[in-house]
Order: structure tokens, then sequence, then C-alpha cells
């Protein structure tokens, strides 16, 4: 299923003239498989969280810088949700139509309905190369800020800039 869903974001990033520097290496899970990989790559490093409130109404794809550590009952808090929480595995296949670890802000690719809403730290929001797994945790796709803005448009995502609150 994957390879099928990535050569169908590769079509779709060229048509919009995207053309993303591109690695492959071992099967990142977590940001903490990166760091003990000691992988070099072009860009910024991001943490990509897929969240639910408590009642399982709305869906979040949070993206910030790799190392931070996000305070969920603060952030439930700020946005005046119901307790946030990591969403299920049965949820991300069925809302991004990916696998555990899998996460990042392409696979916004395959919410066609727009179940998902985008947020995106205000820390990570000035970078300008975001590295990106291409519904594929084996692979990093490195695009501009400025691609990913032409990608969530094209997609119907619009990403909303928060302050996150960290421990």
């Amino acid at each position: 299923m994957s390879a099928l869903l990535e050569s169908d974001l590769a079509r779709a990033l060229q048509a919009l003239n995207i053309e993303p520097v591109q690695y492959e290496h071992a099967a990142l899970h977590t940001c903490d498989d990166a760091d003990r990989l000691q992988l070099e790559r072009q860009g910024t490093r991001i943490k990509n969280l897929f969240l639910r409130d408590n009642y399982g109404r709305r869906h979040i794809l949070l993206l910030l810088q790799a190392h931070l550590k996000v305070d969920l009952k603060a952030l439930s808090t700020q946005q005046g949700l119901s307790r946030l929480g990591f969403a299920s595995d049965q949820r991300l296949e069925k809302y991004l139509k990916i696998r555990p670890g899998c996460v990042s802000a392409l696979a916004l690719f395959n919410d066609n309905e727009h179940h998902v809403e985008l947020w995106v730290d205000s820390g990570l929001w000035d970078a300008q190369l975001w590295q990106c797994h291409p519904l594929d945790n084996r692979k990093t796709w490195v695009l501009s800020k400025r691609q990913l803005l032409q990608f969530w448009q094209h997609t119907g995502h619009q990403p909303h800039v928060i302050d996150v609150p960290c421990l």
C-alpha cells in the first residue's frame, strides 16, 4: 500500500513542480531512531504528532522541532479543547492512511475529506527546509517552506501557527 501512495504523492509533487531532495535510510519510527543512526540530512528535523481530542471528534497533526517535548495538558487548555492525546494506530490508518512512524506533513496528501487540522509550532515556522517522510519512514524528503505551503494549499490544509507549550 505505501509504495502506491508514495508514487501518487511523487506525481502530485511533480505536477506542482516540487522536486524534494531525497534520502533513503533505515526505518525511523521516532526522532530518537534518527539520533541513534546519526543521519546527516539537509533541513530541520521535525517531530510529527498525530493527536485527537478526548471525544475523538477533532484530529490534529502537530509539527514541531524534533528536540521538544509537548505538554499536552497545557496545549489542550491553551487551545480550549478537551484533553488531547495520541490518536490510535487505527485512527492513523483511517484518516492519514499510513502506518505508525510514517507521520509527516506530507501525510495530509491522504486526508481528502479534511478531517485533520494542521498545527505548526511557531518555533518551527521560521525554518526554511523541512524534513518529511513521504508516507514511508525509510525515506526523507526535504522541502522548502514555500514548497510545503504550496503543497498544503493543494491539499486544502491551512497551517495554524501556534506557540506549543513544552515541558
